[in-house]
């Protein structure tokens, strides 16, 4: 991904910095799971339709709530982040613009659903294609096509894409996939739409469900929510809410990953569990042990490691975002593992650098010009993993190269560190206090 200078994600030291793992460290204690990226970034997205405020406790302390927050204040939003007490205000009285600045918009993918608000309530928005990470194809037809079925006009050229409607209307959209963001912008665009819009195979995703509870709480009328058919009324305006971020069940996953892996054992504080069941029922498959009760959730490695077979699929399935983090552990299992990735047709690129750790990943590549296209690898196990300097393609690959560093012999070196600082909060601190051998030699990215 190329960053551009104005970028708020990494500095010009980027290439610079280096997070340096030891591994050998088996994991032990208790660590607090912040909240949910893919909840509070949506949910900023959300502030734009009312003049009122907006508050989320339990946010992310992370590089994208930044990147977002910034994107806000340019549309005119006040945003107020007290990173003390995990809490974001925002209060958008008056949109000042509808052109979002291209190094603002590009920053992150989730930036793409601020397009559903700024339609319900300004009437336009123009903008380049949003950036993030490098997984492969992540269109955004989907979202436009819903647009237009709801009387928007969609202007594509050099300068990007111009999106005008005078009002949107109501209608029934049919989604070739479950999308997650574009079951958000369509859900948020159709709060203030006339008439009713009923979103066709719709993506139940647990951030979804919950923006959709918040919007409601906003004074939308949405039903359906969970469901492959979502049905939104639109009314005239929507208030305020103060709401509480759910925990996210991505960064859980990684911290009981990282505990099966190493050996150890570790209790996950604030945790929502039938979130994790793909992931824990993977872990027990693998010969791990589980307990949960009252949000805690506390995860041990069994006396073996079994390869166990994933394929990645919308919510309830297995999540996409999980797969990278899966895999290493994987590679100290005692078999052969088959992953599918079913969600998006590159993101195995990845595996090339656990390559250059010692792990034995044979992925079928496919491509009429070479180009790299993979959506299936077997994973031979165990191996014995080295350290060396491997380089992080997006937020999970980063954080699949720390757990590899986790059980490495030596030093694994890991370049391109600003994408952990973009998902995960304070996520050196929280390993090195389990017990993990983590040094930063950069800045990391502040909110």
């Amino acid at each position: 991904m190329s960053v551009s200078p104005e970028s708020t994600i990494a500095d010009t030291a980027v290439e610079e910095r280096l997070l340096k793992i030891r591994g050998g460290n088996a994991l032990h204690g208790e660590v607090r799971i912040s909240g949910a990226k893919n909840a509070a970034l949506k949910a900023l997205a959300a502030s734009l339709l009312t003049t009122e405020e907006v508050v989320l406790n339990n946010a992310p302390m992370i590089a994208d709530v930044l990147s977002m927050a910034e994107l806000l204040r340019a549309f005119g939003a006040e945003v107020d982040i007290d990173k003390e007490h995990d809490r974001v205000a925002v209060r958008a009285t008056e949109i000042v613009r509808t052109d979002a600045p291209p190094h603002l918009f590009k920053a992150t993918r989730a930036s793409v659903v601020v397009t559903g608000p700024m339609l319900a309530r300004e009437g336009e928005i123009s903008f380049y294609m949003p950036g993030g990470d490098q997984i492969g194809k992540r269109p955004i037809d989907m979202h436009l096509r819903g647009f237009q079925r709801m009387g928007t006009e969609i202007i594509r050229n050099a300068e990007g894409i111009q999106a005008r409607v005078a009002k949107l209307q109501g209608a029934r959209i049919y989604m070739d996939y479950p999308s997650h963001t574009g079951t958000e912008a369509i859900m948020m665009a159709s709060t203030l739409a006339a008439g009713t819009t009923v979103i066709v195979n719709a993506s139940a995703e647990p951030e979804i469900v919950w923006l959709g509870n918040m919007l409601n709480r906003m004074g939308a009328r949405i039903s359906g929510l969970g469901s492959p058919i979502i049905t939104v009324e639109g009314v005239e305006r929507l208030r305020g809410v103060s709401e509480i971020v759910i925990p996210d069940r991505l960064e859980a996953a990684t911290y009981a990953i990282a505990a099966v892996i190493t050996g150890g054992e570790v209790t996950l504080q604030r945790i929502f569990e039938p979130h994790l069941l793909p992931i824990t029922e993977k872990l027990l498959e693998a010969g791990a042990e589980v307990w949960h009760r009252d949000g805690r959730m506390l995860i041990r490695a069994g006396k073996e490691l079994r390869s166990v077979d994933v394929q990645t699929l919308p919510f309830p399935g297995f999540p996409t975002d999980s797969q990278s983090t899966f895999v290493p552990l994987l590679t100290q299992a005692t078999g052969v593992a088959t992953v599918h990735e079913r969600v998006y047709e590159d993101r195995l690129r990845y595996t090339d650098e656990l390559g250059k750790m010692g792990a034995d990943i044979r992925v079928a590549r496919f491509g009429e010009k070479g180009e790299f296209l993979a959506t299936s690898a077997e994973i031979h196990g165990p191996t014995r993993l080295r350290g060396t300097r491997v380089a992080s393609l997006d937020i999970r690959s980063a954080v699949s190269l720390v757990l590899a560093g986790l059980v490495a012999e030596g030093e694994t070196q890991l370049t391109d560190v600003y994408h952990i600082d973009r998902g995960y909060a304070d996520f050196v601190n929280k390993l090195n206090e389990l017990g993990a051998d983590l040094m930063d030699t950069g800045e990391p990215a502040k909110v």
